[in-house]
């Protein structure tokens, strides 16, 4: 039989920066009783997003940070909208290069992510915010 659930989980970011949530979402998928299915995250900001990496090594991390600071730079005199500072407009664009969804299996009581991959929450910000991401999942 069918059945779902969902939750928000809140994640208190420190900055900008990848925020590993991992561990939070598999602990509710192993108290959801579920066996199989599909799990949906969606992030309710436009200046974060969510997104599947290498979890193993930190460096990819930063890189991905150094990316995004040489392709969207702060204080852009491209950008008309600053109204929270310098790294507000860059943030949105941050976010609409990347994703404020994710759709992840599940079997076996288990996410299917490979063996390197984390999920992450990535803050735009330079300044430290609270995330809410819904949680949804379907399955029985």
């Amino acid at each position: 039989m069918l059945r779902q659930t969902g939750t928000t989980l809140v994640v208190e970011t420190r900055g900008r920066g990848l925020v590993d949530i991992t561990r939070a979402v598999t602990a509710w998928v192993a108290q959801s009783g579920l066996e199989t299915g599909l799990l949906t995250l969606f992030v309710r900001h436009t200046s974060a997003s969510l997104l599947i990496q290498e979890n193993a090594d930190p460096d990819v991390r930063g890189d991905l940070d150094r990316f995004f600071a040489r392709l969207v730079p702060d204080g852009d005199a491209l950008y008309r909208h600053q109204d929270e500072g310098p790294d507000d407009m860059p943030a949105h664009v941050r976010t609409a290069l990347t994703a404020v969804q994710l759709s992840i299996p599940l079997a076996d009581g288990r996410l299917v992510l490979g063996t390197w991959q984390g999920i992450y929450l990535w803050e735009h910000r330079l300044r430290a915010h609270r995330r809410d991401v819904a949680v949804h999942l379907l399955g029985e």
